[in-house]
């Protein structure tokens, strides 16, 4: 560790254990470790809400601002006004975000909505004073490539813990509110921005738009939820030991076995204890594993589901075998 920094998270350390009488040489080295963690994890948010503000800058300047198309949600809006009035792109941003992140303050947290602060403050800065290439006129390359570095942006600001985009605050507002989900309530927000895009503009301008936007929402899928998608697997069967085995032995793959119980037994007859196999696969390796379950036990019960993301484990470390 540099030398400086050292310094600076030991005198942190010691600030923050200055309450305690006696600071025992074992709680100094705790809590400077908890702060290198927190000064790496500073770093990467920073980085990552940098690339973000980047991206989104280039694909608002090089391919929709020039050619006055626009996006669903607040950067939709932002487009809409900025193209109906001559307002600079970058104060509108500013101006429309300023109420998400307020709301994103108190649904949320006040570490978040710096955060949010920071990036949309740079994403405007970037907007009003960077010049970009104008990179086509071509309308659909300008709604795909347009909609992709838009998301990338969104995506990568979302990995460093903020938005440049408030909406999505505000859909996790109203979804409490109204009981509806998160999605629900997003593509209302903007078949209410689509429409007043139509009115305003034109019905071509807001089918483009569409397409923009649904490039974008997939974009930030890919970059918050990794293109590598993650399956959870439980496995219940009678051969757990045999399959616990074929997972970590002639698959490499990590497992944990928890006990479990039938719910279902006839009267009079005790309920069966067995243990229960999870683990994680990617989506390729599904293949390999049904056949190698089919090979032990064909009527065993596997239930999968969707894992956003993993840290830690074997599977990003271990090759399939």
């Amino acid at each position: 560790m540099n030398t400086l920094l050292q310094y600076i998270l030991v005198q942190r350390a010691k600030a923050k254990l200055k309450g305690k009488k006696a600071i025992a040489k074992r709680q100094l080295v705790k809590e400077v470790r908890y702060g290198q963690v927190e000064f790496v994890h500073a770093i990467k948010e920073i980085l990552f809400i940098a690339i973000g503000v980047g991206a989104a800058g280039f694909g608002l300047k090089g391919f929709l601002l020039p050619n006055h198309f626009i996006d669903g949600g607040a950067t939709g809006v932002s487009l809409l006004i900025q193209v109906k009035s001559n307002i600079p792109l970058g104060v509108l941003l500013l101006l429309v975000n300023i109420p998400f992140v307020l709301l994103g303050a108190k649904t949320i947290s006040k570490k978040f909505a710096l955060k949010s602060i920071f990036a949309i403050v740079a994403l405007a800065l970037v907007v009003h004073f960077v010049s970009y290439p104008i990179i086509t006129s071509d309308k659909l390359l300008i709604a795909v490539f347009g909609g992709f570095f838009l998301g990338l942006g969104i995506g990568m600001a979302m990995r460093g813990g903020s938005v440049i985009d408030g909406t999505e605050v505000l859909a996790i507002y109203l979804s409490r509110k109204w009981h509806l989900t998160i999605g629900d309530v997003l593509l209302l927000i903007n078949i209410i921005i689509f429409s007043a895009g139509a009115y305003l503009l034109s019905i071509e301008t807001a089918l483009y738009a569409i397409l923009t936007y649904l490039v974008a929402a997939k974009t930030v899928n890919y970059v918050v939820d990794g293109v590598e998608e993650y399956i959870g697997v439980t496995v219940i069967s009678p051969n757990n030991e045999e399959i616990r085995i074929m997972l970590t032995e002639k698959m490499g793959r990590a497992c944990t076995v928890y006990n479990g119980k039938g719910g279902y037994s006839k009267d009079g007859i005790a309920r069966i204890n067995q243990d229960i196999i999870y683990t994680v696969m990617t989506r390729l390796e599904l293949a390999r594993l049904s056949t190698e379950i089919d090979k032990i036990d064909k009527n065993a019960f596997i239930v999968m589901g969707v894992v956003k993301d993993i840290k830690g484990g074997m599977i990003k470390k271990k090759p399939l075998k």
